[in-house]
């Protein structure tokens, strides 16, 4: 097979570790002085040009600072103290005038706002790690007034259960280690709620409900991994029952597993998943790797070129623009990315896939030869178990696709609307889910839904994941889900925070959807229940939303009587840029037993106006058994529940 994947690298792949880190220190520096025109008198507040945020320009003023204090402590980290920018002495300033509650330029309080809660972390997390080059040189009355500032935390019961456990952890630590108050009780009861998200296979679910993303690696695996390596977390750790040694091996451990399926979710040009919430801190989907470095655990070579690659992929995207600012938006600003939390300093949580600079040149990370990803090397066939994902990566396009049972940001039977972020049957490094407001209301790409009269398509969160057996004869993967299907009469009062939207749900019927997946091809099964609810007149299965240069297939496998097919045109309901088309099929009246498709997304070929399609599987089903020949020839047996 010809390697079509080098025309899907970014520049710079495989580089080696000095010229990596050369060049990702020059990144870094133009990110951190594009930035200083846009800070307050004394550097306090950092407040970037655009819209506020839904938490107004206080809190994004705030965020503008603390996230790129993060960045400028790695640097600072990595370079033993040496500041030839000054960046000790401009954020030493800014942290002076900022916890000074009589200053003008002060901050907004954790007891304040809550979104300043999180900001404290990253204060406290880079006041440690920095502590001989800022820290031990503040006046004493600035280091009361940090003292006081993230004290606040101390006995607080408005930390959501789920990542944000994390930001106190760190902020008591970091206390402690001063003389400050902190709280046992806080501490252990945060590090319990972090055991709670523990899920198979090293991922961890940010919270309880299936709320699987990029917050586990940058967030739950990161936070740990430096948490661990805290001043005084031994000590903190003891004062609140735990071990830290103990805990550290189980969490090297947790991450070790993650990182395999976190290294086969990266496509060959870089791309991460589009998938989850605060997609809008970009890079930052690297951090998992540098905390693979930072804590001894993964191949050092393979980590440095994942967050590598993921960096220039935004940086060969034009990310930041001219004017060297982090937007909301993805390769370019694109506003309807942000969440209601999202604001204009909110970017820079990317920092943390700048992590690896905190390492010393002479680490490992920085040392290692490079090492290809796992879609350089072959096609990738996998199956996280945690989120219900098939992930599989072709290797002639490079594109790394997901196929999803499992994740919907809700809990079984909750009946609420879908997150097109979270609860839709495809994701992959090449394509964006339709994220406009009517994407939100009525799924079409990658979608199974019912429809009535007025075409108001259903939802499908809260489904039921179905275990399935494994296939046989050519490997595969089998994944299931049965969902009641609803309309939802949506809420518009509640605040977005990337979960689908509540409302009233009104059951339409039970569909079960089995997926059978190998390299570009999923074989989708679809099953309506008897007792369909007379509105539900259609039944619509709908593929890949694709974007300029790729392919979205959708094909009828079973059935005499052919579908009505389509597909819906969007020209700015992506993140992506260029319009977006999606296909989709429709039955009506909703058909009896099993219904099924092929869905394909690949790179396009041939006549752009009139490209040849891809050969499609063959599909004969047999009792309760589905034997799919594939366009290679290759066969797969699969038992239907």
């Amino acid at each position: 097979m010809t390697d079509h994947t080098a025309s899907f690298r970014p520049s710079g792949a495989g580089a080696s570790g000095p010229e990596a880190r050369a060049w990702l220190t020059g990144y870094a520096d133009r990110l951190l002085a594009a930035v200083e025109p846009y800070a307050s008198s004394t550097g306090s507040l950092i407040t970037l040009p655009g819209t506020p945020g839904g938490y107004g320009t206080a809190v994004d003023g705030l965020e503008g600072f603390a996230r790129t204090f993060l960045l400028a402590g790695f640097r600072l980290a990595g370079e033993d103290g040496a500041d030839p920018t000054g960046l000790a002495e401009r954020y030493a300033a800014g942290l002076t005038a900022g916890a000074d509650p009589a200053h003008p330029e002060r901050w907004v309080r954790p007891d304040e706002h809550s979104q300043a809660k999180v900001e404290a972390a990253s204060l406290a997390l880079i006041l440690d790690l920095t502590r001989p080059w800022i820290w031990d040189r503040l006046a004493p009355s600035a280091q009361e007034h940090l003292v006081d500032y993230l004290a606040s935390v101390v006995g607080d019961e408005g930390y959501p259960d789920n990542n944000w456990v994390w930001f106190r952890i760190v902020v008591e630590t970091f206390l402690r280690s001063v003389g400050g108050p902190f709280s046992a009780d806080d501490v252990a009861r945060d590090l319990a709620a972090h055991d709670r998200f523990v899920r198979p296979g090293g991922w961890f679910a940010d919270g309880p409900e299936r709320s699987f993303d990029h917050y586990t690696g940058w967030a739950l695996h990161l936070y740990s991994a430096m948490w661990a390596r805290m001043t005084g977390a031994a000590e903190v750790a003891q004062a609140a029952g735990d071990d830290l040694a103990t805990r550290s091996a189980s969490d090297r451990e947790h991450l070790a597993r993650y990182l395999d399926d976190a290294l086969a979710l990266v496509g060959a040009d870089g791309s991460p998943l589009l998938q989850g919430r605060s997609l809008t801190y970009r890079f930052a989907a690297a951090a998992p790797f540098w905390a693979g470095a930072v804590s001894g655990v993964g191949r050092p070579g393979q980590l440095r070129e994942a967050a590598t690659r993921i960096v220039r992929h935004f940086a060969d995207h034009d990310v930041p623009g001219d004017d060297g600012l982090l937007t909301l938006g993805w390769h370019q600003p694109w506003r309807p990315l942000a969440q209601r939390y999202s604001g204009t300093g909110s970017p820079y949580w990317a920092s943390k896939g700048l992590l690896g600079l905190a390492l010393p040149a002479s680490h490992e990370v920085w040392t290692a030869a490079p090492e290809p990803l796992p879609v350089d090397v072959g096609d990738v066939l996998t199956v996280a178990a945690a989120p219900g994902w098939a992930i599989s990566a072709t290797r002639d396009d490079g594109i790394v696709r997901v196929i999803n049972h499992g994740t919907d940001h809700a809990l079984p039977g909750s009946g609420g609307g879908d997150s097109p972020l979270y609860a839709r049957l495809g994701y992959s490094t090449a394509a964006s889910p339709l994220l406009d407001r009517d994407a939100w209301l009525s799924p079409v790409d990658q979608s199974v839904v019912l429809l009535d009269v007025a075409d108001r398509a259903t939802h499908r969160a809260g489904f039921e994941r179905l275990p399935l057996p494994e296939p046989v004869e050519t490997p595969a993967a089998v994944l299931a889900s049965v969902a009641d299907a609803h309309w939802l009469e949506e809420d518009r009062s509640a605040p977005d925070h990337g979960s689908g939207r509540p409302g009233t749900a009104t059951t339409a019927g039970r569909v079960t959807t089995v997926s059978i997946v190998r390299g570009a091809w999923e074989v989708r099964l679809v099953r309506v229940a008897d007792g369909l609810d007379a509105r539900a007149t259609a039944l619509r299965i709908g593929g890949w939303a694709a974007g300029p240069g790729l392919g979205s297939t959708l094909v009828p496998l079973l059935g005499d009587i052919a579908p009505l097919s389509g597909s819906t045109v969007d020209d700015d309901a992506t993140p992506l840029a260029g319009p977006s088309t999606t296909p989709w099929l429709r039955y009506a009246p909703v058909p009896e037993g099993w219904t099924a498709v092929g869905v394909h997304l690949g790179r396009a070929a041939g006549d752009p106006q009139d490209p040849a399609p891809p050969a499609a599987p063959h599909l004969e089903l047999t009792g309760d058994q589905a034997l799919v020949t594939w366009p290679d020839g290759e066969r797969t047996t699969a038992t239907l529940p």
